[in-house]
């Protein structure tokens, strides 16, 4: 498709778009992309006839040779690097973060043309590493992926990075973990720009009960799969399933066929830390993740994660993470 060819849809004559570009980089995450724009083709129209009547979109790229992703599917872009501002949002697809030069030269200039015309940039998946590479990420609180957030603090020790959260998206960039979080972000745009309509019927046909919002929990792995030992496994397993009712140490360590003081002694060895620090910390880590509910009070969360009371949790909280849950609670990640 040639610049001049980037239309309003067939019945859009009166009607606004949402108008969205794409830039895939080398091994881009085709589901990421796939569940981001197809929530946008559903609720472009009605009865699934993907008619472009309230959405459109480009792959936007340097050249028209196919972008291969990580799982060897190829995508043809069916735009140039026309004019940034003629896009209401411009998103980065990212994918494998082992690829050393994921967007050429001439899409850097082109994403950092958009930030002066302050088109707003989303990092999708690991594009969130490509658009903080370009120095377009300095005051955004970006959600990476658990898989990746490690790596993105290490590359970019002075920006803001979470885990806990899907995505982000204020005024002039947004971040999404990937996977089916994109859908959901996808659905903030369609709500805002379209209609509550159009979200649900885009919802519907993908399955999807509902939209999760920028302040539900991003999944993660557990703790207990950070350790190789079957002991100090099956112990932390039982520690996440026994969190509102904590069960004893001797418990634990008969559970796993051990003595009180082998259990402790092996926790030592493998993980670092006893058996009762690694339960307060898989404690205070659920605990830390439910801050993300704001409808559930200082108390509800003590309760649930085994503390009496919610000063004895508050203490405990703020040792192990530097900060008390209401400061950690009031860490900005809003919808503007």
């Amino acid at each position: 498709m040639r610049p001049e060819d980037f239309r309003t849809g067939e019945n859009a004559v009166a009607t606004k778009q949402l108008k969205v570009g794409f830039v895939l980089a080398r091994t881009f995450t085709l589901s990421a992309f796939a569940l981001f724009v197809d929530t946008l083709r559903l609720a472009s129209d009605q009865f699934d006839r993907s008619g472009r009547v309230r959405a459109d979109w480009q792959v936007l790229g340097s050249t028209r040779h196919l972008v291969t992703s990580s799982c060897g599917v190829q995508v043809a872009p069916t735009s140039d690097f026309i004019d940034p501002s003629r896009f209401d949002y411009i998103v980065v697809v990212g994918g494998l973060l082992t690829v050393d030069r994921p967007v050429d030269d001439e899409t850097v200039a082109f994403l950092k043309r958009a930030a002066a015309q302050r088109v707003p940039l989303i990092g999708l998946c690991t594009g969130t590493f490509i658009l903080a590479e370009a120095g377009l990420m300095g005051n955004h609180n970006s959600c990476v992926s658990w898989l990746h957030v490690q790596a993105y603090k290490e590359r970019f020790p002075t920006l803001s990075a979470r885990s806990d959260r899907l995505f982000n998206l204020d005024a002039q960039r947004g971040s999404c973990a990937g996977g089916t979080s994109a859908a959901d972000m996808a659905a903030l745009l369609v709500r805002r720009y379209i209609s509550h309509e159009a979200e649900r019927n885009a919802l519907e046909v993908l399955q999807i009960e509902k939209a999760r919002s920028p302040g539900d929990v991003q999944p993660h792995r557990p703790l207990y799969e950070n350790y190789e030992d079957d002991r100090v496994r099956a112990a932390m397993i039982l520690m996440e399933q026994n969190m509102e009712y904590c069960i004893s140490i001797p418990e634990l360590a008969s559970s796993v066929g051990l003595s009180r003081r082998q259990l402790e002694r092996v926790f030592m060895e493998k993980a670092g830390m006893s058996p009762a620090q690694a339960y307060k910390r898989v404690r205070l880590k659920r605990a830390k993740a439910l801050l993300a509910n704001p409808k559930l009070s200082m108390i509800e969360i003590a309760l649930d994660v085994g503390f009496e009371n919610a000063s004895h949790f508050t203490r405990a909280f703020k040792r192990t993470f530097g900060a008390t849950p209401s400061q950690v609670r009031a860490m900005p990640l809003e919808v503007h």
